[in-house]
């Protein structure tokens, strides 16, 4: 159960954020601008490659995060190539193995992204791109094995920008605050992939562009602070209509569906709750016979009077679209409306009123951040 009395008392919010989930968010704009800084002293802006690779390949650990990474650097690329995430293997989290398409050679860019740098599996990845004679690059802590590893190919190391130290914010969460859990390492491995991304023709992300991401993570952090109430929160109020149900995210277009994976991939993680996923408009036969069964609707009036303290409530549906607005492209979105109106299952949107793919992605996902957050705070037993 979510406990929205927590919502508006941001003094609450803090003591029970004892993971540190809210700082990790909030200090996103200024994660992507220390890595945006690290990255062009490593050299990014200087590189003259010839041509685009083939192919791009990405891996490490953590699948929500590099899975995100490499699904929204091929959305947001310029049809130079495809971009794929390689899963790894294993008999255990902390004993990983990847393995290389057999197709990849000379013509093919492996992306190594870890926040620790120290993973074996990688190690043998490393390896294998240079049996393969495919070009390698990592964000990865400066001087760890990895790091160390790609040195040794020739490959170019972009550092990892680490989380801000939890002595420099002292008082903001708390004595309990842990920070264990970094929020923020999506962006930092993301940021220095753009600008390497940008010099290698794989899509247009200069260094203003950076700029603007910091900008608006930012403008997102002060909207979706836990100072602003919720009536004018975008997260607050999505974490409030999520409230005891059972998240059906639909997306509409590539940067919507990253997002929307990714804010599915977020409740289950960290507020421990399930959520579906569907692209429009695959979704509306997908989901159909989902949305005409005993889950979707609205509640029976006659069961107004039951004893909601002994009797839980059933769990219902709710729709939550992703999609850009005015972006020229043919949209799903009025048809989504109107199956979930047929229906009578509650619909909730994000849609960004404007900027290009890469600022609307930033918006969605910065969004979503903040109300799994919020939903992992103020459910009962996850905070």
């Amino acid at each position: 159960m979510l406990d929205e009395t927590l919502l508006d008392d941001p003094d609450a919010l803090a003591r029970a954020d004892t993971r540190g989930l809210l700082l990790g968010v909030a200090a996103a704009g200024a994660r992507v601008r220390t890595a945006a800084r690290l990255a062009q002293e490593a050299g990014v802006g200087g590189l003259k490659p010839d041509g685009r690779p083939r192919s791009v390949l990405v891996a490490g650990p953590g699948a929500v995060a590099v899975t995100a990474v490499a699904e929204l650097l091929g959305a947001l690329g310029n049809s130079g190539g495809p971009v794929l995430s390689l899963h790894p293997t294993g008999p255990a989290p902390y004993d990983l193995r990847w393995t290389l398409p057999g197709w990849a050679g000379p013509l093919d860019l492996l992306l190594i992204a870890s926040p620790a740098g120290t993973e074996a599996g990688l190690a043998d990845l490393i390896e294998q791109a240079y049996r393969r004679g495919c070009t390698a690059a990592a964000v990865v802590p400066a001087g760890s094995p990895i790091a160390e590893a790609i040195q040794q190919v020739r490959g170019m190391v972009l550092p990892y920008a680490p989380a801000p130290d939890p002595a420099s914010v002292a008082g903001v969460l708390g004595e309990a605050a842990d920070p264990a859990e970094d929020l923020g390492a999506f962006w930092a491995l993301l940021t220095p992939l753009l600008a390497l991304g940008d010099r290698i023709g794989l899509l247009a992300a200069p260094p203003d562009a950076v700029e603007r991401v910091a900008d608006r993570l930012d403008d997102v952090a002060a909207r979706c602070g836990p100072a602003t109430a919720t009536y004018s929160n975008p997260a607050k109020a999505l974490a409030s209509e999520l409230a005891e149900s059972l998240p059906v995210m639909w997306s509409d277009g590539p940067v919507a569906s990253v997002a929307a994976r990714r804010f599915a991939a977020a409740i289950a993680a960290r507020a421990g709750r399930p959520a579906l996923h569907g692209e429009l408009p695959e979704a509306l036969d997908t989901h159909g016979a989902l949305l005409a069964g005993s889950l979707a609707g609205a509640l029976d009036p006659e069961d107004f009077f039951r004893d909601r303290v002994d009797e839980p409530e059933d769990l219902r549906l709710r729709v939550v679209l992703l999609h850009r607005t005015g972006n020229g492209a043919a949209s799903s979105a009025p048809l989504a409306r109107e199956l979930a109106t047929t229906h009578d299952t509650p619909m909730s949107e994000l849609a960004p009123a404007e900027g290009g793919d890469l600022e609307s992605a930033v918006e969605l996902l910065a969004v979503t951040d903040f109300a799994s957050v919020y939903l992992a705070i103020t459910s009962t037993g996850r905070s």
